[in-house]
């Protein structure tokens, strides 16, 4: 078993940040590795234990460039938006920092050694249910939070993106993904470089706690 970092429970879920500069783009990551943050994700929850969640791990050359192109015209889409670089999340310094290394991302997502996506199997032609999805995409996306943690237990970053959805079919086509079958997030993964993870800004809690009501 790879050696994990000894952090407490709080410092891991405080100190996992997206990486996105910080990423080891010359260092191999071993399948075994992955396969290990994998199993670790496998403990999450899933709605009345279907655990009806797939992992792709993409590490063919040509399928990771491939995938980077569809990536960087869907991001590019994106930054043209009214909504890109929006402040309500943090300061404006903060926010050109993030779009600063969301560009930098854009540009060598092709380039990241392992490119894990998190999919999950709907059955039948894999049409999305009508109205509010928290409880398909809530079988997904805690397991998918939980390969994050693990990853960062092992000197692994990742960033969480879904800019990939907007190719969503070819990448499946790409890949093989059956058509029941749909993606929810694209996490690439390498080992980071330096130790300095942090706890992010934050608003206060009261801002946005509500008790008992609104």
């Amino acid at each position: 078993m790879t050696d994990v970092l000894p952090l407490t429970p709080d410092e891991l879920l405080t100190t996992t940040r997206s990486v996105r500069k910080r990423l080891d783009l010359t260092r191999p990551v071993p399948l075994d590795v992955v396969r290990e943050c994998l199993e670790v994700a496998r403990q999450a929850p899933t709605g009345g234990n279907r655990q009806d969640w797939h992992w792709l791990v993409v590490t063919d050359p040509g399928h990771r460039k491939r995938i980077g192109e569809l990536y960087a015209e869907s991001f590019g889409r994106y930054r043209s938006s009214r909504t890109y670089g929006a402040t309500r999340g943090g300061t404006a310094a903060t926010q050109t920092r993030v779009k600063d290394s969301a560009e930098y991302l854009a540009e060598v997502m092709g380039e990241v050694p392992v490119l894990v996506i998190g999919a999950i199997d709907l059955g039948g032609d894999g049409e999305l249910p009508p109205g509010n999805q928290a409880g398909l995409w809530g079988s997904l996306l805690p397991a998918a939070w939980s390969f994050q943690l693990a990853a960062r237990a092992r000197g692994l970053g990742s960033a969480w993106t879904t800019l990939h959805l907007r190719h969503e079919r070819e990448i499946g086509e790409l890949l093989g993904v059956p058509p029941s079958v749909r993606q929810g997030v694209l996490l690439p993964v390498a080992y980071y470089t330096g130790e300095t993870f942090q706890p992010a800004p934050r608003g206060p809690l009261d801002d946005v706690l509500h008790i008992d009501a609104w």
